[in-house]
């Protein structure tokens, strides 16, 4: 893994991402700019009249631009009429950033948020959130999905280290994150190459 600061250019648009109607689709960008550009034309998008966006809003473009980037195993995604699921788990901290991506959708299903109290309600999560609130028994929820094709993700530190998949962390002031891939494979979840380019490189116990 290795991170590569991205630079964007407005009048290109990656045809994969949901991005604002006011942005014309262009030709893709290139290998470890596509993911960035996603998020931060899904950022300008959903939150346009925002002057500037919080953490937790650019983490929720995050979070539904993951479902862009990763593959789930067949066994996930075998009912093509559930929606795609992005749940939180623990204390919501998003307000009603994840509400806002009511209506997108995520290779042909709608997105559809909701927050779940223990690990074993997940079963139709694709992306799960899990809480600060959840930190004294992270251990636990992780064991519990250890073979779940889920993709975790939260922003508490050390979340990588316990078998977390994705970990936010905020480097220069910027949201970034960091990607244990063992974790996604091990439970038959594909990264792409423009995901990974785009993590950062860093230890996991941080």
């Amino acid at each position: 893994m290795k991170f590569i600061e991205g630079t964007s250019r407005r009048s290109q648009t990656p045809r994969s991402c949901y991005l604002p109607t006011r942005f014309s689709l262009g030709l893709a960008c290139k290998a470890g700019v596509l993911f960035v550009l996603c998020v931060l034309f899904g950022v300008s998008g959903l939150w346009a009249q925002t002057a500037k966006p919080t953490d937790y809003q650019t983490k929720a473009a995050y979070l539904y631009n993951f479902g862009k980037f990763v593959q789930w195993p067949p066994r996930a995604t075998e009912a093509k009429d559930d929606p795609f699921g992005i749940c939180v788990l623990g204390q919501n901290p998003f307000g009603t950033a994840l509400q806002d991506l009511a209506g997108r959708t995520i290779n042909g299903r709608t997105v559809a948020s909701r927050e779940i109290r223990k690990a074993q309600d997940a079963e139709k999560c694709h992306v799960l959130f899990v809480g600060a609130s959840e930190q004294g028994r992270v251990s636990s929820i992780l064991a519990a999905l250890k073979k779940s094709p889920i993709l975790t993700v939260s922003d508490m530190p050390h979340f990588a280290a316990h078998g977390g998949m994705i970990q936010f962390v905020v480097q220069d002031n910027k949201v970034r994150f960091v990607v244990n891939r063992g974790a996604t494979e091990r439970v038959g979840l594909s990264l792409s190459s423009e995901l990974l380019k785009v993590a950062l490189n860093m230890k996991l116990n941080q």
